[in-house]
């Protein structure tokens, strides 16, 4: 299982001005209970990649479920309130965490006057708004995907939510939808937070021959089995929308009024009261999953075959440096050498386009060997946490373009290679507030090696809403260390002379004895006299023309 959640809000974040809408819903059943059941274990074969935010459970990337609910009333994602029938949303900090009611315990007196709510809310009521909504509460599009979200207080706000891609084998699902119920209710529980109400969404597009209405048919027995594992806990499915080839269905509501056989047409993007909140919110939906997913995939074809040569030449000279007196410094050195320059380089070209076009530009900037000595470098533990250095400022966008392009070169053998900046992409995306894209990258990571430390802790992080600048503080710290550490040593000042200074001595000129005379009668140097105050005195001859 490798969990996405969405980030939390932090206290020092100012929300926009929020928006209101109302339209009007039907209130579905409660489904049917069945009695609980001890938690299944996971399944011998579990799905592939999923997104968990459950801050208690110890993190399990190839376990079935990924939960996004914070361990505190305030961590979150995307408010929504709704009152019965209808689910509403605070218009504000959309991209951040939701802030789900306050507990009834309060430290405000209880005769002391409430302040009137200065949140406007955006309400959605019924299948069609509540469809519409669920890429702005994930930040993508979830596709091929289970996905559910507890609704807490009697207004029924957004609170964690929980993802996991459909199992193929249908013998898997009641495990995994008890899985997922105890998932997301225990972790409301541990907060603080029961649910009061859970909906779900099943998303999953056609297979060949297929149509939306094939696809709906096909997943009602996942649907009721979610239904019922929700209610064996107590806690209601208030609407479960099955979404496919641009349609929606609804499992709760069996009035074909409203909810046609053929399904009901999604609304067009961004033409929804949701999508006018969540721009004006400045929120940013990245695509579908399977698109944040292929950045991040490693090339085939012929080069990647390529690039696996140049990676087999690099491991091949890479040993013998490292044998050598001081190797692993200078390997070290030279790694982290080249990284900063193709970071500049980077920085000095911005593609522009698609993400494809993007991807496909950064990647003809650095050649099959830079990528593979970086490849290679980046395998050190003491490298690869110098490089997180490069995680904010103008150095954090060429930087997370470096580290896409080089997990996309780890080709054919060397898949596992991808570890390294695959993580250090997810810490770039955490460190620069990019919540939904940061997991994705660190679930990649841990798909590949469950076990990668840095990745385990940089994924319970994210999923617990922290805030990454403590350890942004502290890689500025190792930065300005090492800095001093090759800084050139100042020469030591010399000491200060305390003697008093001794008069120099004047030499003595000789006097007219010594002195040698030049021929008699001359009138040269040697016939000047000076006296006693050291004016010069007329030459003996009486010439006075050299005063």
């Amino acid at each position: 299982m490798n969990p996405h959640s969405e980030p939390s809000k932090r206290t020092g974040d100012k929300p926009p001005t929020p928006t209101t809408v109302t339209p009007a819903a039907a209130n579905p059943p409660n489904p049917p209970r069945s009695p609980h059941a001890p938690k299944p274990q996971a399944p011998a074969d579990p799905p592939s990649s999923s997104e968990s935010s459950d801050p208690t459970a110890p993190i399990d990337p190839h376990g079935p479920a990924e939960t996004s609910s914070p361990p505190g009333p305030e961590k979150t994602t995307n408010p929504f309130t709704s009152t019965d029938p209808a689910v509403s949303l605070p218009a504000s900090n959309l991209t951040g965490s939701a802030t789900p009611s306050r507990p009834s315990h309060s430290s405000t007196p209880a005769d002391a006057p409430k302040a009137l709510p200065t949140e406007a809310q955006v309400t959605l009521r019924g299948p069609a708004e509540l469809a519409d909504a669920l890429p702005y509460l994930m930040g993508f599009y979830p596709d091929d995907s289970i996905v559910m979200v507890a609704l807490n207080g009697e207004r029924g706000r957004f609170g964690g939510r929980v993802r996991l891609g459909i199992p193929t084998d249908t013998a898997q699902w009641p495990d995994v939808a008890d899985q997922l119920a105890e998932c997301l209710i225990s972790a409301g529980q541990e907060c603080d937070a029961r649910p009061a109400a859970i909906i779900v969404y099943l998303c999953q597009e056609p297979a060949a021959g297929e149509s939306g209405k094939d696809v709906k048919d096909r997943l009602r027995p996942l649907a009721q089995r979610l239904r019922t594992a929700c209610g064996a806990l107590d806690v209601p499915v208030l609407e479960a929308l099955c979404l496919s080839n641009g349609r929606f269905w609804s499992y709760c509501c069996p009035d074909f009024r409203c909810c046609p056989a053929e399904g009901t047409p999604m609304v067009m993007p961004g033409t929804s009261v949701m999508a006018a909140a969540a721009a004006y919110a400045g929120m940013q939906v990245r695509g579908s999953l399977k698109e944040m997913e292929a950045r991040l995939t490693p090339r085939t074809g012929p080069r990647a075959a390529e690039q696996e040569k140049a990676l087999d030449t690099a491991a091949g000279a890479l040993v013998p440096r490292m044998l050598r007196r001081d190797g692993a410094a200078a390997v070290r050195r030279d790694t982290l050498d080249l990284a900063g320059a193709m970071i500049h380089r980077f920085r000095q070209d911005t593609p522009s386009g698609s993400n494809r076009a993007r991807d496909a530009c950064d990647d003809a900037l650095i050649t099959d060997a830079e990528a593979a000595d970086l490849i290679l470098g980046l395998q050190d533990r003491v490298t690869r946490d110098r490089a997180a250095e490069w995680m904010d400022g103008p150095a954090a966008a060429p930087a997370l373009r470096l580290w896409r392009a080089l997990a996309r070169r780890c080709a054919g053998g060397f898949a596992e290679h991808a570890v390294a900046p695959l993580t250090l992409a997810g810490w770039v995306c955490w460190s620069t507030e990019d919540g939904p894209s940061a997991r994705v990258a660190l679930s990649c990571a841990l798909a590949i090696d469950p076990d990668y430390t840095f990745a385990q802790l940089l994924h319970r992080a994210v999923n617990e809403g922290l805030d990454p600048e403590p350890l942004r503080r502290c890689l500025r710290e190792q930065h300005r260390e090492a800095a001093d550490e090759h800084r050139p040593a100042a020469p030591a000042p010399a000491a200060k002379d305390t003697r008093q200074p001794t008069k120099r001595p004047v030499p003595t000129r000789p006097g007219p004895v010594g002195r040698p005379r030049g021929p008699r009668g001359g009138t040269g140097p040697g016939g000047r006299t000076t006296d006693g105050r050291g004016r010069r005195r007329a030459g003996r001859d009486g010439d006075r023309s050299r005063r």
